[in-house]
């Protein structure tokens, strides 16, 4: 039975709309209410994500698990801890303890600096001429490298220049615990490796940062 080509023509758009009323829909519904209070949000499907390798930013009346003299002491703002502990604020290094817990400790404190190696000095010829003005030696460029491991010094290798002797010891190794430290030797001077950085002292005693750490424990500025 063949149609009036009016009646055809009819049907064909009747179809076509018929087509698009379903395909709005199927999108509308799908897609959710935009303003629905029950809908998560793209973030809640994947959970949180925190980078512990960063430390954290700490309101000033924010508790946190404090340690004195390696001793947990009880929970304390970071400006009280600081000041149980006899110290500056900065000085603090700030983690998650071994109980997973976030705490704050002066940094080394876990480890202090172990006793430097013994230099045996070669004893010097006897001269009968007047001694000459001695001139203070610059810094050697390279020189013996060595780390602290159990109760004694163990070389690491020879004719290092210092950021050598520090990407030896330290690379791809992170020490994420406040307090605690690990050490090397480079020539007389000591490094340790404390969160998020490398210190350097020339007395054993008084500590300055030589090197930043990132979050790969790598340091991308030596």
């Amino acid at each position: 039975m063949a149609f009036p080509n009016n009646t055809r023509t009819i049907v064909l758009v009747g179809a076509g709309v018929a087509v698009l009323a379903g395909v709005g829909a199927a999108m509308f519904f799908g897609a959710g209410k935009p303003n629905d209070p029950n809908a998560k949000p793209p973030a809640a499907e994947g959970g949180l994500k925190i980078d512990l390798a960063e430390q954290p930013t700490l309101e000033p009346t924010r508790e946190l698990r404090c340690y004195v003299d390696g001793q947990f002491v009880g929970m304390a703002t970071l400006t009280d801890c600081a000041r149980r502990n006899g110290v500056a604020t900065n000085t603090l290094d700030v983690g998650l303890d071994a109980t997973g817990a976030l705490a704050a400790a002066p940094t080394a404190s876990f480890a202090p600096p172990p006793v430097a190696p013994v230099e045996v000095e070669v004893p010097k010829p006897a001269t009968t001429t007047a001694p000459r003005q001695t001139v203070e030696a610059p810094t050697p460029v390279s020189g013996q490298c060595l780390r602290h491991v159990g109760n004694e010094w163990r070389q690491v290798g020879t004719g290092l220049s210092q950021a050598d002797c520090v990407k030896a010891l330290y690379s791809g190794t992170c020490v994420r615990t406040p307090g605690e430290a690990q050490y090397g030797r480079w020539n007389d001077v000591t490094l340790r490796l404390v969160p998020r950085r490398v210190e350097a002292s020339s007395d054993n005693a008084n500590f300055r940062t030589y090197a930043e750490q990132n979050r790969q424990c790598q340091f991308p500025r030596l």
